[in-house]
């Protein structure tokens, strides 16, 4: 068996074209559109290409976005009051906070911060508790991705056993409440999980964000599951990679997403379509 590589980039390219025609819409209406804050603390190289990219959706789909580039030294003080000012502007419906952050800053107490509406990651307590009372508003960015990019690939969740390896509150949870949400049996692992391989194994759908290069072995593929391979992962040569061993595993399995090309670009739709949802929901609570 071959499987089907999912072109992640193709789906997300689809969901931004349908997002700029939603926002041509309004404007033609006479309403604005969307605005997308995106902060920047210090100078890491990687954040700085993630910033760059979800500038350029912004620009492709019609939203505006404005950019806070704060140095590394900025106090947690100021970067909360900054968060303050942007949660009162009207003007403003979506504030991003790239990661990572400098240590000084308590990165749990600044998610908080941001205004439920805004919280464009969908990383707010808030908000993934709605997820998990099976009443989602703004969703986590990648995990919500997949789901997108799964359905566009015409792939039926419902009943599916379901494993994700890694249980971080960006990622991994909020992903295992989407998968429950879409009607899967979902078993998630992490570094005590007991004979990871055999979980892997026996799943229909094997989702892949613990962030560790070549991770999920080719063998432990069940023939014909379905994999999703969040990690990205940066090896000493340059190179980018995954969780999974991609080239054993595509032997195996159905379906199977790259890196790149896979997931990541649903990421930055998903920030868009979120950023436009959010402006849409404090427009419906003003009315």
């Amino acid at each position: 068996m071959t499987s089907q590589i999912i072109n992640g980039k193709a789906i997300a390219e689809s969901l931004l074209n349908n997002i700029q025609s939603k926002i041509q819409q309004r404007l033609q209406t006479g309403k604005r559109a969307p605005c997308l804050v995106v902060i920047l603390v210090g100078d890491d190289p990687a954040s700085t290409i993630y910033v760059r990219n979800k500038r350029l959706a912004c620009e492709k789909v019609g939203i505006q976005s404005i950019a806070h580039n704060l140095p590394s030294s900025t106090s947690q003080a100021d970067l909360f009051a900054l968060i303050d000012a942007l949660n009162a502007d009207p003007n403003v419906d979506g504030i991003l906070v790239q990661s990572p952050l400098p240590a000084h800053i308590e990165e749990d107490l600044l998610i908080e911060r941001i205004s439920t509406l805004k919280d464009v990651d969908g990383f707010h307590p808030y908000n993934i508790g709605r997820l998990a009372v099976r009443q989602p508003t703004l969703r986590s960015c990648t995990p919500f991705g997949v789901i997108k990019m799964l359905q566009a690939s015409n792939i039926e969740l419902m009943g599916l056993d379901a494993v994700i390896v890694g249980v971080s509150n960006h990622v991994g949870r909020p992903m295992a409440l989407e998968l429950l949400l879409a009607g899967c049996t979902i078993t998630s692992c992490h570094r005590h999980t007991k004979d990871l391989a055999t979980h892997v194994r026996n799943a229909d759908l094997v989702v892949a964000a613990a962030g560790k290069p070549g991770l999920i072995q080719g063998d432990w593929i069940k023939p014909g599951a379905i994999v999703v391979d969040i990690g990205i992962n940066r090896l000493a040569d340059g190179r980018i990679c995954g969780d999974v061993d991609f080239n054993a595993a595509k032997e195996r399995a159905s379906f199977i997403t790259p890196v790149p090309g896979g997931v990541g670009p649903m990421t930055v739709a998903t920030l868009m379509e979120n950023t436009l949802l959010g402006l849409e929901l404090r427009e419906h609570a003003q009315n």
